[in-house]
């Protein structure tokens, strides 16, 4: 771990080490503990060089079904000027080591831990690790749902220093939310949040609503409800919680807890048609 946020650095434990851990994959849950991100579970991209990435979410039956989400580790000189393949997917990219230059759309932008892109489908981008240090970053996926009328949402790069936390209602500060898109804005269909909470902060009710979520630790630990289960989560650990999955947390200190969120916003729910 470096800077402000846990992010994977491969490697491969020890052959003394214990195989018993926290890992778990339910009809509900999965929980991906820091420790299943070694060196043998990376994956490389077409036209990315000096680049490797461990898949963390992927749309699959019985797992996520709106997104997928990368942890990308670009070596020194590394990227790509063809990072995405499809048309319509929407992007965000969140910096949690080292340096990134981001093109979007012929705009420049040097990106440094904090860093965060949103990144519309079909937009024109490159990414490249102009630094002397490997640069880390989440990239998180949805194919976007077009709404004839609305536009879709422009691009846009900032850094999370730089966006003001929202405090819960009736948390005295203790839960706070850092969001990067208007809630009001209707053009997007995913929210990607920071969940903030000081130590001894809770959700005090287990959450249960049609909004997927994928959950990475970027600092601190908990106990998380998980449908049934009081889950231990820390730093650099990932959840994935299906639709209407309960879920409630208890930050345990002795700093704070907080999370990179995915959830999927603003559309209508589908409808199945006889026969299909």
């Amino acid at each position: 771990m470096s800077g402000r946020y846990y992010a994977p650095t491969g490697g491969l434990p020890a052959q003394t080490q214990l195989t018993t851990d926290r890992a778990v994959f339910t009809e509900a849950y999965a929980v991906l503990p820091r420790g299943t991100m070694t060196d043998i579970v990376t994956s490389r991209l077409p036209h990315w060089e000096d680049t490797r990435l461990w898949i963390i979410a992927r749309p699959l039956s019985g797992f996520a079904e709106t997104f997928s989400q990368y942890i990308v580790e670009v070596s020194p000189g590394g990227g790509s000027d063809r990072p995405e393949p499809d048309p319509d997917a929407e992007g965000v990219l969140f910096v949690v080591g080292g340096e990134l230059e981001v093109t979007i759309e012929g705009d420049g932008h040097a990106m440094g831990e904090g860093g965060y892109a949103f990144v519309p489908p079909g937009a024109t981008w490159t990414v490249r690790n102009g630094g002397q240090e490997p640069a880390r970053f989440h990239w998180i996926r949805k194919s976007y749902e077009r709404v004839e009328g609305i536009e879709a949402p422009e691009p846009f790069v900032t850094n999370e220093r730089d966006v003001e936390p929202v405090p819960m209602p009736d948390t005295n500060g203790v839960w706070t939310t850092t969001r990067f898109v208007d809630v009001d804005d209707i053009r997007h269909d995913m929210h990607v949040n920071i969940v903030n909470f000081e130590p001894g902060g809770a959700i005090p009710f287990p959450e249960t609503h049609v909004m997927e979520h994928g959950l990475y630790v970027l600092e601190g630990k908990a106990v998380y409800l998980l449908n049934k289960d009081w889950v231990e989560v820390q730093e650099g650990d990932f959840m994935w919680l299906r639709a209407f999955c309960p879920q409630a947390c208890y930050a345990g200190g002795p700093g704070r807890f907080r999370y990179l969120l995915y959830k999927d916003v603003n559309r209508h729910a589908k409808l199945g048609r006889a026969g299909l």
